[in-house]
C-alpha cells in the first residue's frame, strides 16, 4: 500500500505545474454555476475531476515518463493502482472543495443545499465519476493518452449522459438508490483496476 501511495504522490508531482489551469477551470465553473449550486458538484465530478485524474497520462505521453516507470523498482500492478489512488484523491479534493463552495453559493442564493438532497447529489456524482474512470483507465493504460484522447474522454462522458437521460434520473428518483450508488463506485473501480493491471502497458509512441 505504501508503494501505491508513493506512486499517487509521484503522479501528483508530475501534474503540479498544471495546477493553475485546473484552478482556472474550477473558478470558471463556479462562476457559470453560481446561480445553480446544486449543479456544482455533479459538474465537477463529470468534467473537472476526470480531467485531473487522467492528466498524469497526458504528462507521461509528453515526457515519456513510462520509461521512468519501467525502471522504477515497482511492479506494473503498483503503477496501475497508483493511477487509481490518484483518481480517488482527485475526486475527493475537487468535489470536496466544490461542495464547500456550493454550500456558500446556496446560502447566498437562498437555495437549499443540505440534508438528503445534498447527500443524493454527492452519491450520484461519485457513481458517475467512478463509472467514467472505470471506462477510461484501462484504455489509457493499454494504449496511452495520445491514441485514446478523444475516445477515452468523450465516450465515458457520453455513455453516462445517455444513461442519465434515458433513465430520467432526478433527485427524487434516486433517493432510494443511495446505498447502491455509494457501493457502485468501489465495485466498478475495483473491477476496472483488476482489468487494467492484467493488461500490457503502452510502451511509447
Amino acid at each position: 500500500m505504501t508503494a501505491v501511495v508513493r506512486m499517487a504522490v509521484l503522479h501528483m508531482r508530475t501534474v503540479a505545474p498544471y495546477r493553475t489551469q485546473g484552478l482556472l477551470v474550477f473558478g470558471l465553473l463556479m462562476v457559470v454555476l453560481a446561480r445553480n449550486p446544486d449543479h456544482v458538484v455533479p459538474a465537477l465530478a463529470m468534467l473537472l475531476a476526470p480531467l485531473v485524474a487522467v492528466h498524469p497520462f497526458v504528462v507521461a505521453d509528453k515526457a515519456d515518463l513510462r520509461t521512468l516507470y519501467a525502471v522504477l523498482p515497482v511492479p506494473h500492478r503498483t503503477v496501475v493502482l497508483g493511477h487509481y489512488a490518484w483518481a480517488l484523491a482527485s475526486f475527493l479534493a475537487t468535489v470536496g472543495a466544490g461542495a464547500g463552495v456550493a454550500v456558500l453559493l446556496a446560502r447566498a442564493e437562498g437555495v437549499p443545499f443540505a440534508g438528503r438532497s445534498a447527500l443524493t447529489i454527492l452519491a450520484l456524482s461519485w457513481a458517475l465519476f467512478a463509472v467514467n474512470i472505470a471506462i477510461q483507465f484501462p484504455l489509457l493504460i493499454r494504449f496511452g493518452y495520445a491514441r485514446t484522447s478523444i475516445l477515452g474522454t468523450t465516450m465515458p462522458l457520453a455513455l453516462v449522459m445517455v444513461a442519465v437521460v434515458r433513465l430520467h434520473l432526478s433527485l427524487a428518483s434516486v433517493h432510494t438508490w443511495l446505498p447502491l450508488l455509494w457501493a457502485a463506485g468501489p465495485v466498478v473501480l475495483a473491477a476496472s483496476a483488476i482489468l487494467a493491471a492484467r493488461m500490457p502497458e503502452h510502451r511509447g509512441r
